[in-house]
């Protein structure tokens, strides 16, 4: 069947294979120069003192989470939480399994689709040692306020800002409000590098562990401050000197390469990101079928969300088809509630509180896709779409 408007599309042009082909001439293919002189873009971009770019956001997850607990859970015990909101992606999810530390699941916002704050207040007990927002769709969370929470219960705030780059709330960035964010430069992502991502911090230290982490843990590429290094003074020795239970999760110099070219054009992407919500916003809002996206600070506009009610409640399978048939892909929104995947006998989580918008969400959320090119055919013909179904 010949798909008329995709969730994904493929957004490169020569700029991007010009400069994979100059990594090809240049014979180094792994984690180098290239990496460096993207680290620095994604630095001056978005206002941030460190980048340590790792082979993809799930990998940013992990790599960020287990440097949160080197630095700062040497006096947590086994009852260790950390508060997520019900909505997001497995692998905000599961690092947490692989570091002993234990999800408290909390409701979120119709509107914003993020963890909602009284929500968090309520779940914050004394075995709470963080916050990890989530920003959804390219939507902020409540960022401001969860930082607040966090200052005032004296744990930490990070973020997995993989779906929202480019996001602002109160002027400032999503991804760097807290300790650190992870992001993401999957094909389907705002930026694309194949697979990709990236962890920001402007704490040096944490950004030594990470560094430290994603390259099997020895101490190339951390700074002579590093105060774990340990160094030997022998130059030669220390090319090889393990300090942390580091992986690999290196990324390679090609991924960098085109994400160098797509920070060129992300300004222009995200801006017809935005026109195409302009139009998405004016055709299914205020609608008695639809509730949409929503809320505070300004979307990057990842995707373009509908939960079903009126009529459609309760009939996504039979939307998702009539869709499907017509030429317009759409999945659920992220995962839906999670506590609700299998995979939870493995995180054995709590929940606090009910979880009443996510069980809304996960029976009747979709989402369409949004593209750096314009979609107002695509839009209208999709609203047209929805609107015959009886």
């Amino acid at each position: 069947m010949s798909i008329n408007y995709p969730l994904a599309v493929d957004n490169w042009d020569s700029s991007e294979k010009n400069a994979i082909q100059q990594v090809i001439d240049s014979g180094r293919f792994t984690m180098g120069k290239y990496v460096r002189e993207f680290e620095a873009n994604i630095c001056s971009f978005f206002g941030n003192k460190h980048t340590i770019m790792v082979n993809s956001g799930s990998s940013a997850n992990f790599v960020m989470l287990t440097a949160l607990k080197i630095k700062h859970g040497k006096n947590w015990g086994s009852t260790a939480e950390i508060i997520v909101p019900a909505i997001s992606w497995s692998t905000t999810y599961t690092p947490l399994y692989y570091l002993g530390l234990k999800p408290v699941f909390v409701d979120v916002n119709v509107t914003d689709l993020s963890m909602n704050v009284e929500l968090v207040r309520n779940a914050i007990n004394e075995n709470t040692v963080a916050i990890f927002a989530v920003n959804i769709l390219g939507q902020p969370a409540q960022l401001s306020d969860l930082r607040s929470l966090c200052s005032a219960a004296g744990i930490h705030l990070l973020e997995d800002n993989c779906e929202s780059l480019g996001a602002k709330i109160d002027g400032k960035f999503t991804g760097t409000f807290g300790l650190a964010g992870s992001h993401s430069s999957f094909f389907s992502h705002h930026i694309s590098t194949m697979e990709g991502g990236w962890i920001i911090t402007d704490d040096d230290e944490f950004a030594d562990i990470c560094r430290s982490l994603r390259a099997h843990g020895w101490t190339r590429e951390t700074s002579q401050e590093f105060n774990m290094g340990k160094v030997t003074g022998d130059a030669f020795q220390d090319l090889f000197h393990f300090v942390l239970p580091g992986l690999n999760f290196r990324p390679l110099e090609i991924e960098a390469a085109a994400g160098i070219a797509q920070l060129k054009k992300f300004e222009q992407m995200l801006k017809v990101r935005r026109e195409n919500a302009s139009v998405f916003q004016e055709l299914f809002g205020e609608s008695d079928r639809f509730e949409i996206q929503s809320g505070g600070g300004e979307s990057s506009w990842f995707a373009f969300s509908l939960i079903l009610k009126g009529r459609l409640a309760g009939k996504r399978a039979d939307v998702a088809r009539i869709l499907k048939e017509n030429g317009i892909e759409c999945r659920p929104i992220i995962a839906g509630n999670f506590t609700k995947q299998p995979v939870n006998d493995f995180l054995k989580g709590r929940i606090s509180g009910s979880l009443e918008i996510a069980d809304l969400i996960h029976s009747n959320g979709m989402y369409i896709g949004n593209h750096p090119y314009p979609l107002i055919d695509e839009l209208k013909y999709t609203h047209q779409i929805l609107n015959s179904i009886a």
